[in-house]
């Protein structure tokens, strides 16, 4: 019977928790190593929806992209949401297992494969790690697309690529861009280096509002497709490949999973 430290063997081979960001969380976080691990959630985040369903489906380990817990917590009780997710998903044995920054920077995390899908060419980190083997791994990726293509129609490829009926956008419709940076999530702090390395387009989850004037001002085209959006995609495809590694489980991502941000 496959066991939570072989799943993590799998995900550590993927996307090892060497490439995380040193403020991060990642890793097994709760549970046991020798734990049972037949039926697995992945999700973006661990919520109440998802937590529930892996109650109600009987799940021994949730794969999350984001940490639960992220900061130190000084207590555990039920009057904090982190703190009764937690207790359910203990007393239930539920493992939770995050990879975050690692899966972001990995050579086929998630920032290669948004920049994939929007067709960009040459792709390099945006910020190789430092002291690795690998030279394609690092925080963000960057690539060119070719000439001739504007903001709005970068727009519509991250539409396209994502599913989504809208994106937000800081630049002229026809402004154009030929070297385009990608930051899933909450991309801000990227901003200058994508300046510094010629970018004049970056796509990523969100920016925050004065980060978003930085880069009008400095003439670089943004696409913002919204954090889930970012990065939920990756989780499905996370979930194929645990069931194409490792045999007798069930594997799937969350069905209840859903963006808290809604247009009206």
């Amino acid at each position: 019977m496959p066991t939570i430290g072989e799943i993590v063997e799998r995900l550590e081979s993927f996307a090892p928790s060497a490439l995380a960001e040193d403020w991060d969380n990642v890793g097994l976080l709760v549970g046991s190593p020798d734990w049972p691990a037949t039926r697995i959630l992945t999700c973006l985040t661990v919520t109440p929806a998802t937590v529930t369903e892996a109650l109600e489906e009987r799940v021994e380990l949730i794969v999350a992209h984001h940490p639960l817990p992220f900061h130190p917590l000084r207590t555990i009780t039920t009057a904090t949401t982190a703190g009764r997710l937690l207790l359910q998903l203990i007393s239930a044995r539920i493992g939770v297992y995050s990879p975050h920054t690692a899966f972001d920077s990995a050579q086929a995390g998630i920032n290669q494969h948004l920049a994939i899908g929007l067709g960009l060419q040459q792709i390099e980190p945006l910020m190789p790690l430092a002291n690795t083997p690998e030279s394609d791994v690092g925080s963000g990726r960057v690539g060119s697309v070719g000439e001739g293509l504007s903001l709005l129609e970068l727009a519509q490829r991250v539409k396209a690529f994502l599913g989504l009926e809208s994106v937000r956008m800081v630049g002229g419709d026809d402004q154009p861009v030929n070297r385009v940076a990608i930051a899933c999530g909450s991309g801000g702090a990227l901003l200058p280096t994508a300046i510094q390395r010629g970018c004049d387009g970056l796509v990523s989850g969100e920016i925050s509002f004065h980060g978003c004037l930085e880069a009008e001002a400095r003439g670089v085209g943004l696409v913002l497709p919204g954090h889930f959006a970012s990065e939920r995609f990756a989780l499905l495809s996370l979930a194929d490949y645990l069931g194409e590694q490792v045999s007798g489980i069930e594997v799937w991502a969350s069905r209840k999973e859903c963006d808290p941000l809604r247009s009206v």
